[in-house]
């Protein structure tokens, strides 16, 4: 899996298990819902900022994210 891919699928699955809409974690992260679903579907990437206040919104730690990516990229 390419590493645009991996970001957007482990971003949707945090969300999803915290139970947000789009639109939720949007608000909490003061970006557009589309920006979310650009992201998820890995038309866009998010920058070291747009990161962390996502891994906030979710209340989930930036390794976290970054070690659940790895093992899915193809390195």
């Amino acid at each position: 899996m390419k590493l645009e891919q991996a970001f957007g699928s482990v971003l949707r699955k945090k969300r999803l298990e915290k139970n947000y809409t789009q639109e939720a974690l949007a608000h909490s992260c003061k970006v557009d819902r589309t920006f979310i679903g650009l992201l998820e579907r890995s038309k866009r990437q998010p920058t070291i900022t747009t990161i962390f206040k996502l891994c906030k919104a979710l209340d989930v730690k930036p390794s976290e994210i970054f070690i659940e990516i790895e093992s899915m990229v193809d390195l």
